[in-house]
Parts: structure tokens; C-alpha cells; sequence
């Protein structure tokens, strides 16, 4: 694996960071085959119970690397279209198979493919520095790695397609605004904020954590008795875990639980 992607793990929390500063860290087919393997490691890692992803230097992700598209569209339509789905959707993909919770904390400019892979995050935390756009139509692309399916999800179809269809960029109040991202925070308070916020929830009991993840996301796409049903399941699980007597115990004995996911 490069160094253009580095992972951190520090009490539960994964960070990984994408290292290519000087292209504002637009991505590489290379980078997102390794990006796949390095979120395999951490949702198989027991000592990791939240990823973020976050950019090196003043941006978070400018999207796939424009200086390497022209040999992409050489391929011709089947070639571009298994690059596509081996490759490039290879990350979505994967993000929806991990339970973790998956944090993305845009320290800068998300553009593009970029800022499909923050809207493919559980939460979205800004610096007020940063700054969103989907500019495909300016560049005579397509958004192929979901951002089609996960922007009107969050803002709604009529904006989502505003957005792809001027290339507007949005400052992080608006964004904020828009339901776009969760919260924003000073650009010199970001990394602590951060780092507290992901910290909380890798506290949390981690196997309630994974299964409410599970839950939200089916309920979205299932009826009201099938939820309740999963649910059921899901709750028979969790109540006879060891993570729910340590909380009954600690709650007891006025501590803090040590959780093991069990």
C-alpha cells in the first residue's frame, strides 16, 4: 500500500487520510483499490470502532484525478464502464457492507467524486473552511460513484438537482443549511472537535452502535412490520450481550463501562 493513503488508530477511532496534498487529494484507481482494503481492516478490527476520512493539507477531496481521464476515455464506453464498477464503485460498495459508523471530516474543498465520498459517510462534520460542489456537468461527466443516489437523500431531488446541474459551490454555513453536513466547526478547532466527537461514539457500547446502523439503513428501504421485525431480532441479540450487563453494571456502580463487543 502507498503512502497516499495513511490510516491512524487511536482509542477506537480509525482515521484515514487522504495523502496527496499537492492534487488536492483527487484519487487514484490505485488509491481507491487500496481504500477498499484499509476499510476491510478496519471493519474486521476489533480495536476500531469508528473510521473517519479526512484530507491531508487545505482540501478534502478534489474527486478522481483529472490528469489521468483522458486515458480513461480512451477505453471506450464497455472499458470506462468496467473501470466504473470494478474500480471506482468499488467504494461505495464496500461502504454500505461496513456497520461502523463512518465519519467524514471535510477539512476543505469536496468536489466532484470527492464529494460523493463524504455524502456516502453516516455523518459529515465541516471545518468553516470548506467547501461542497458537485461540478460534473461543468465537466462533462456523470456522477458515477453515487452521488446521484445519496444528495437527494440528504437536500431533496429539486435541490440535489440544482446543485449537479449549475456546479455551484457552497460555503459550510450554507451546507449546513441544507442538511448537507451535521455541524461545522472553527478551521482551528476542527482536528480536536473531531477527534472528540468521534471519540464519543467509539465509547458508546459498540455492538448497539453497528446494529442501529443496520436498522436505520434497512428501515429506510423496508415497510414498518419488517422494521419491527429486524428489529426484534436485532434487540434479542443486544439485551443478552456482555456490552448490555457491563452498561447495567457500571450504570449500578456509578462508572464508566469497558465495553469488548460481546
Amino acid at each position: 500500500m502507498s503512502d497516499d493513503l495513511l490510516l491512524d488508530v487511536d482509542k477506537g477511532v480509525a482515521t484515514i487520510t487522504l495523502n496527496r496534498p499537492e492534487k488536492r487529494n483527487a484519487f487514484t484507481d490505485s488509491m481507491l483499490l487500496d481504500w477498499v482494503d484499509l476499510l476491510d481492516e478496519c471493519q474486521s478490527r476489533k480495536d476500531i470502532n469508528v473510521i473517519v476520512f479526512t484530507g491531508a493539507g487545505a482540501a478534502f477531496c478534489a474527486g478522481g484525478d483529472i490528469g489521468r481521464m483522458e486515458e480513461k476515455a480512451a477505453r471506450g464506453p464497455l472499458g470506462a464502464k468496467d473501470d466504473l464498477w470494478e474500480i471506482t464503485q468499488g467504494l461505495p460498495r464496500k461502504m454500505a457492507q461496513v456497520d461502523k459508523p463512518v465519519i467524514a471530516a471535510v477539512n476543505g474543498p469536496a468536489v466532484g467524486g470527492g464529494l460523493d465520498v463524504a455524502l456516502m459517510c453516516d455523518i459529515r462534520l465541516a471545518s468553516s473552511s470548506a467547501t461542497f460542489a458537485q461540478t460534473y456537468a461543468k465537466m462533462g461527466l456523470f456522477p458515477g460513484a453515487g452521488g446521484a443516489y445519496y444528495l437527494p437523500r440528504l437536500v431533496g431531488a429539486s435541490r440535489a438537482l440544482e446543485l449537479f446541474w449549475t456546479s455551484d459551490f457552497l460555503d459550510a454555513d450554507r451546507a449546513l443549511e441544507l442538511g448537507l453536513i451535521n455541524h461545522v466547526y472553527p478551521q482551528d478547532e476542527f482536528r480536536d472537535k473531531v477527534t472528540a466527537f468521534a471519540e464519543k461514539i467509539a465509547a458508546a457500547a459498540p455492538l448497539s452502535v453497528r446494529y442501529i446502523k443496520r436498522a436505520l439503513y434497512q428501515g429506510l428501504e423496508t415497510d414498518l412490520v419488517t422494521a419491527l421485525d429486524l428489529a426484534s431480532s436485532h434487540m434479542a441479540m443486544i439485551r443478552t450481550s456482555k456490552d448490555h450487563l457491563e452498561a447495567v453494571a457500571a450504570y449500578r456502580e456509578k462508572r464508566q463501562p469497558k465495553f469488548n463487543s460481546e
